[in-house]
């Protein structure tokens, strides 16, 4: 897997990822959201130019499709420098980090997606590359081992991450900059949208974008992904515009409700009202009876519910809230306790909760 992974799937056709990569934006003034992380990262790459110095190292960290590997190639693009995109996962041994390093230029950028993965060896290597701009590769084994150092040029480290919380103490402590991006409001989903549907050449109206905009779970990368299914929907059984009737039919096709659920998430909730009350039921019992693995369960479901405030986790196993029970238009069973978690659905990103789909 590689950073790229970040962005569509490597699993997807050559020409959706042509589409995807179009739709990034190029420059900081392009980027739509999150504000505060757009004004400080303009400061720290200005002041930088100014000083004719490689900006600090960044870290920027949130949950996935969020803009993280955008954000690292407009630092690039701002600063007139080349990007060299790579992984954790795909570092394995110091010495593939070395290899990297030594052949940077001055002032390039090296983006390291889902750098919490990178192996202990390499980020022990990382930590003399970051601060001194050197490296010392040990050539042989044993007694006769020998550590050669190696200069690298100044560079910028920018390191995206799903799980800061899993990144060492001493890595985090070398980045200059720390952002974490926050999931987006309807408003400026709706900006991605007529951003996206501009490029693509896709007619679309403001209720069209907002119906789009609410089911995007305050996702920029799910939006353009709905908004290329519904352009779809539209070009074969409407004239070809996205309206709200349109997106709403479309995006009933493709099972997604509206507060963005998917099969998969409303089966978890069917699983645990209908087949088990409501909870508590444990991760393992809950993945057989949806028919997925635990993981699949707890990394790709369940954190939209626990956001969306539709299931709770609690040490005796995962439980359905009076939101997941309105939700599926069912009575909760007397003596529930209201869920005091997140606000329900699609609140969250700036929209109103409607149960059903």
């Amino acid at each position: 897997m590689t950073a790229d992974d970040d962005v569509v799937s490597a699993y997807a056709a050559p020409e959706e990822r042509d589409v995807e990569s179009s739709l990034r934006p190029r420059q900081l003034d392009d980027f739509i959201g999150q504000h505060r992380v757009r004004e400080q990262l303009e400061v720290l790459l200005h002041s930088a130019q100014r000083r004719n110095r490689p900006p600090d190292h960044i870290l920027l960290s949130g949950p996935p499709g969020l803009g993280k590997t955008s954000l690292a190639m407009i630092v690039a693009a701002e600063l007139g420098s080349a990007i060299r995109v790579t992984s954790g996962p795909a570092i394995e041994r110091s010495g593939d980090l070395a290899a990297v390093l030594t052949t940077l230029a001055q002032g390039d950028v090296l983006f390291i997606d889902e750098i919490h993965r990178i192996a202990r060896p390499a980020e022990e290597l990382l930590y003399s590359a970051m601060e001194d701009f050197r490296v010392d590769v040990v050539v042989g084994k044993g007694p006769g081992a020998t550590a050669i150092p190696l200069d690298v040029e100044p560079f910028t480290l920018v390191g995206a991450t799903t799980r800061s919380g899993l990144l060492t103490g001493p890595l985090r402590d070398r980045f200059g900059f720390v952002a974490h991006l926050d999931f987006y409001d309807a408003s400026d989903l709706e900006k991605v949208l007529a951003r996206s549907a501009s490029i693509l050449g896709v007619r679309i109206d403001p209720a069209g974008a907002a119906e789009i905009a609410g089911r995007s779970r305050g996702t920029p990368r799910i939006a353009n992904r709905l908004l290329r299914r519904v352009r779809d929907y539209a070009e074969v059984r409407a004239d070809g515009q996205v309206t709200l009737d349109v997106a709403r039919a479309a995006l009933k096709v493709y099972e997604v409700d509206r507060v963005g659920l998917d099969r998969l998430d409303r089966a978890v909730l069917d699983a645990l009202v209908m087949s088990f009350g409501g909870g508590p039921v444990g991760l393992s019992t809950l993945a057989v009876a949806v028919g997925e693995e635990p993981g699949t369960v707890e990394e790709v479901a369940e954190p939209f519910l626990v956001r969306a405030g539709l299931l709770a986790r609690t040490p005796r196993g995962r439980v359905a809230t009076p939101a997941a029970w309105a939700h599926l238009g069912k009575t909760p069973p007397p003596g529930l306790v209201p869920s005091t978690g997140p606000t329900p659905a699609a609140d969250l990103f700036g929209g109103t909760f409607r149960s059903g789909s």
